[in-house]
């Protein structure tokens, strides 16, 4: 059992809660069972897990599973594996993932895509993340000022979806845009002094969502871009919806359109 946290993996392991650190050793941290269990479920290399004996005794299964198919596979204490989390109460393990690099031609979106500029909150990008699977987005965009992808809270905001969502981070914003439009592929901007509800497109023709900052909103040259410009109401006196919750809306408005017939 490793107890101290001067230990050459712990000091290690410990660097990956740092974007910076993350991006140099090539990992990033998985915390609890759940995303375990879908890392693994989903084939993806997993380095190091840490694990307590509590954490053991409740899932060997998991365990057993795990122990054939990890890099390497310490027992620490409970106090070591608290200073490896971000969590204030982990639940018994931490792992580290390999980052896989996703050249910038390996995205394919066809019908339905999202693309984020400059989100900030590792739980609004976590929760667009799930509501994408659960609306079968084919794929996510964003650009290089967004919230780290790798970020521990955007995985246990996604809740497990992360692993199921193709992705990338890119510097090349607005020309991978126009790519999409290109290929056929209309954009719609959320906007909220927009003319036209976004009830009023048609999202029977391949789309990208375009979701912009929490408080700025889309830039001007992506807004530029935008084939459609789309409101959605609030009562007055009522701000701007949250990024993940706009998002939504329309995705599942996207879902309506194309299961619907009129």
């Amino acid at each position: 059992m490793i107890t101290s946290l001067q230990n050459p993996l712990i000091k290690q392991m410990r660097k990956l809660q740092q974007v910076k650190y993350r991006r140099q050793q090539g990992q990033f941290l998985l915390e609890g069972t759940h995303l375990l269990q879908t890392a693994w479920e989903q084939k993806w290399p997993l380095d190091v897990v840490c694990y307590t004996a509590g954490w053991q005794a409740r899932y060997p299964t998991l365990w057993h599973q795990c122990q054939n198919d990890v890099t390497r596979f310490e027992e620490v204490s409970v106090e070591v594996l608290q200073a490896i989390a971000t969590t204030v109460h982990p639940d018994g393990v931490v792992a580290a993932a390999t980052t896989l690099s996703v050249p910038n031609t390996s995205l394919p979106m066809h019908q339905l895509g999202l693309a984020l500029e400059t989100i900030q909150d590792p739980g609004n990008l976590g929760t667009l993340i799930r509501t994408a699977v659960a609306t079968q987005v084919e794929g996510l965009l964003l650009n290089q000022r967004s919230v780290d992808l790798d970020s521990p809270k955007v995985l246990r905001a996604s809740a497990g979806a992360w692993f199921h969502l193709p992705k990338r981070t890119t510097d090349c914003f607005i020309d991978d845009l126009q790519q999409y439009q290109q290929q056929g592929m209309q954009l719609i901007a959320t906007v909220p002094n927009a003319q036209q509800d976004y009830w009023q497109v048609d999202y029977r023709a391949p789309t990208m969502i375009l979701i912009g900052n929490e408080g700025a909103g889309l830039s001007a040259p992506v807004l530029a871009l935008a084939d459609h410009q789309v409101n959605i109401p609030v009562a007055p006196g009522v701000e701007s919806l949250n990024a993940a919750i706009a998002a939504a809306i329309l995705l599942y408005e996207v879902c309506r359109q194309r299961t619907h017939t009129p």
